[in-house]
């Protein structure tokens, strides 16, 4: 992408002016045996990657228009650097990623690595694990890149939007929002506050309550129709253990419809979330 010089002004004190992009992303999400996940993931990538250039070449640009009395000039933009990584189920540990995508960055003259956690939950990969890997690549590097630990995706809370478009609007029938669960302390609190903003019920796949329990519980309250909404960012093997739950609770509740939604998903709206938070 490139944008054309602007010239505006008088000769007389002009001077040259070149913007460039520093910084360089690496999307980390958990890791999985099935492979949908990881070509979500590098979906995502894909898009996050399309959204920046958009947006950064538009910045730099009004930038540009600003500078009236100096002559600017951009530099051709080389492509930016999205890679992806997982923390766990990889032949290459995170911190030795970390300092692959590093070397790139350096080659490309950059000096900043953005890391950006893909979890829902502040559970122990959040608050322990990342940390400690990129305190191990960072020891490595020195200062010859920089590397930033950005806000976990859970934390941004447009995520409540993309999980309410998802839901009925009729408010009388039951929902639930069900998410993997931590054991972490406070760990859940995130879901339990966005089921809550969003008059559901929050039920967790590894931890209390069950998805079972909770749609027990809106049938006896006699809630004909129970709309499940995965707090998962990808399609799966968890996701398909979900539906195959549902279709057999649905054999033991005939009076009551239950209906599963979709995951996050790779979608223009999530990495637009990304680059909001960013």
């Amino acid at each position: 992408m490139t944008y054309p010089p602007i010239n505006r002004g008088t000769s007389r004190g002009r001077e040259l002016k070149t913007l460039t992009l520093t910084s360089a992303y690496l999307l980390v999400s958990h890791g999985s045996r099935d492979p949908r996940p990881q070509m979500a993931l590098e979906r995502l990538a894909y898009l996050l990657k399309q959204q920046l250039s958009v947006r950064l070449g538009g910045m730099i640009y009004l930038e540009l228009e600003k500078n009236y009395n100096k002559t600017a000039v951009l530099t051709p933009l080389s492509p930016i650097l999205v890679e992806t990584a997982s923390l766990e189920l990889t032949s290459v540990p995170l911190n030795i990623k970390i300092q692959q995508v590093a070397q790139q960055v350096n080659t490309r003259g950059q000096k900043n690595l953005k890391i950006i956690p893909l979890f829902l939950l502040p559970g122990v990969h959040v608050t322990e694990d990342i940390p400690k890997e990129i305190a191990i690549a960072q020891q490595v590097l020195g200062h010859t890149c920089t590397l930033e630990l950005c806000p976990y995706l859970g934390s941004n809370r447009g995520l409540t939007e993309l999980i309410a478009r998802q839901f009925p609007s009729q408010t009388q029938e039951g929902k639930i929002i069900l998410a993997h669960g931590s054991r972490y302390p406070g760990g859940n609190e995130p879901v339990k506050a966005m089921a809550i903003s969003l008059n559901a019920v929050a039920a967790y796949w590894s931890v209390a309550p069950s998805l079972a329990q909770q749609i027990t519980i809106l049938a006896q309250q006699g809630k004909e129709r129970i709309t499940i909404v995965p707090y998962f960012l990808f399609p799966g093997g968890i996701i398909r253990a979900i539906a195959q739950q549902i279709e057999q609770l649905q054999t033991t509740l005939p009076q009551v419809q239950l209906q599963l939604a979709h995951p996050l998903g790779a979608t223009p709206e999530l990495a637009q979330l990304i680059i909001d938070r960013l």
